[in-house]
């Protein structure tokens, strides 16, 4: 290979390539940023950035419907008209698209390159007919919406999350496949803004990753607000008819039912966006579960990093910035240098209402792993702040081991991916949860709860036989 022209390229602008990219440049790499279509990735335009907008409006939505509940009053005739919904999540989406412009990047000095592009050899990617070289490539091109094949299924024009924020107005009903994040958060949304719904998943229970008791909390808010809730139950056909899809759903018993909608909208899972980069020229090995990487993030090809959806685990923006930072210290300086990719502290929320968040293991995992395991709880009720803003469902659990360290840690509940930020801490730099007990919370926040479950466990070390006497010892009279 003569002279490369970059020291760094990311393949791919949504989350991790645009990290990847900034850190590079930062660090003083001659960097290019090469994306297919537009920069902000799935996040920006199909993901987090449309939905967290959607959730907002049919939040206020609710809100203005239980005006009630906060000793308001609003005309009997009163309706919410959700005929601009749609257009002002676009209007949001593109707000936020003008944050990472290619010409932002330009002026840092990061060259950016559109088009497809495909490895022609181990340092060379095409894009567009143009030949770019690097001394090390860091590929982050993400993931796109699994289409299970059920029979009937790719006849009948489904949605998914990168082509249901397209439609103009929103449908009567709609058949949601999938009860993981995706279809739980746009199930509620769609549902509070007068979309009927039936929820399937072929699962026992909604949200099937998270620990079990704080997912039933959810359901059951699911249930209240009338999704219809079908678990336990798979989709064997479709078909679309006079206008509308009907579905054949299978119990676990062979039981057969039928329902239908103006369409469904599938959520079951993604898949790693592998196709196309032509990766064996490169000589990067890869499955349909994505880049096959080592602890450090280095694929078969030792000038060749990976990141983001396109190895996993998580596939969740934070974690492909996380592990876009290890794979550009690990591909720009020697290998004493290196760090490998810790998954201990990752933690995700789910921003429903209630929320719910997730850090480290279940209860069920931690006893599974763990000899002597202890849970501790505090219902929101418990809250004068969640009292007074209604938010009174909820619940916070967390894991501790015989040390008191943080094993797992779940809140349910409103701001519950906010409330569990203190938790994230606490774990990560070891910090037995009874010491968070001794900190200075404000009043009146939910941030408390954390507060008042950590008291729970430094009453119980306390109450230690050895640290009674020690306490006896010290005591001035």
């Amino acid at each position: 290979m003569g002279n490369p022209e970059f020291d760094i390229v990311a393949i791919g602008g949504g989350a991790g390539g645009l990290f990847a990219a900034s850190v590079a440049n930062a660090l003083g790499a001659k960097t290019c940023i090469v994306e297919k279509t537009r920069l902000g990735g799935d996040c920006t335009w199909f993901g987090c950035m449309p939905s967290k907008a959607l959730l907002k409006s049919a939040a206020v939505a609710d809100c203005l419907n239980k005006s009630a509940e906060f000793g308001l009053g609003l005309p009997d005739d009163f309706a919410v008209d959700t005929s601009n919904v749609m257009s002002h999540v676009k209007d949001v989406v593109n707000e936020i698209a003008t944050h990472h412009p290619a010409e932002v990047f330009e002026e840092r000095g990061i060259k950016v390159a559109f088009g497809p592009p495909e490895f022609v050899d181990e340092h060379t990617v095409k894009v567009s007919d143009v030949s770019i070289t690097a001394r090390k490539f860091i590929i982050c091109t993400g993931s796109h919406p699994v289409i299970p094949p059920i029979n009937g299924l790719d006849s009948v024009d489904c949605l998914t999350n990168e082509n249901v924020f397209d439609l103009e107005t929103l449908p009567r009903d709609l058949i949601v496949l999938g009860a993981g994040p995706i279809g739980i958060e746009l199930s509620q949304a769609l549902n509070r803004l007068g979309v009927r719904i039936w929820l399937v998943e072929m699962m026992g229970r909604i949200l099937p990753r998270e620990d079990e008791e704080m997912a039933r909390v959810l359901a059951e808010k699911l249930k209240e607000e009338g999704i219809q809730v079908l678990t336990g139950k798979k989709a064997t056909r479709f078909a679309r008819r006079n206008g509308r899809v009907y579905a054949i759903l299978e119990g676990k018993d062979a039981s057969k039912e039928e329902i239908s909608a103006e369409n469904v909208l599938v959520a079951v899972g993604r898949a790693p966006n592998v196709e196309g980069l032509c990766l064996d020229k490169a000589g990067v090995e890869y499955a349909k579960t994505g880049i096959k990487v080592n602890a450090y993030l280095q694929t078969t090809n030792k000038s060749i990093f990976a990141c983001g959806d396109i190895v996993g685990p998580y596939f969740f923006s934070h974690v492909a910035a996380y592990q876009a930072g290890v794979a550009v210290r690990n591909a720009l300086f020697k290998r004493l240098a290196w760090q490998k990719v810790n998954y201990s502290n990752v933690a995700w929320a789910t921003f429903t209402d209630p929320e719910l968040a997730r850090l480290g293991l279940t209860e069920e995992e931690a006893k599974e792993q763990h000899p002597d395991v202890r849970v501790y709880k505090t219902d929101y009720t418990s809250s004068d702040r969640a009292i007074t803003d209604r938010h009174k469902e909820g619940l916070i659990k967390v894991i501790l081991d015989k040390k008191g360290r943080i094993l797992g840690a779940h809140v349910v509940g409103a701001q519950a991916g906010e409330i569990i930020q203190g938790l994230i801490v606490a774990k990560a730099n070891k910090i037995p949860l009874a010491k968070l007990s001794g900190a200075l919370y404000i009043y009146p926040t939910l941030s408390e709860l954390v507060k008042k479950t950590a008291g729970k466990a430094f009453v119980e070390k306390a109450n230690n036989p050895l640290v009674k006497f020690i306490l006896r010892v010290m005591k001035a009279f």
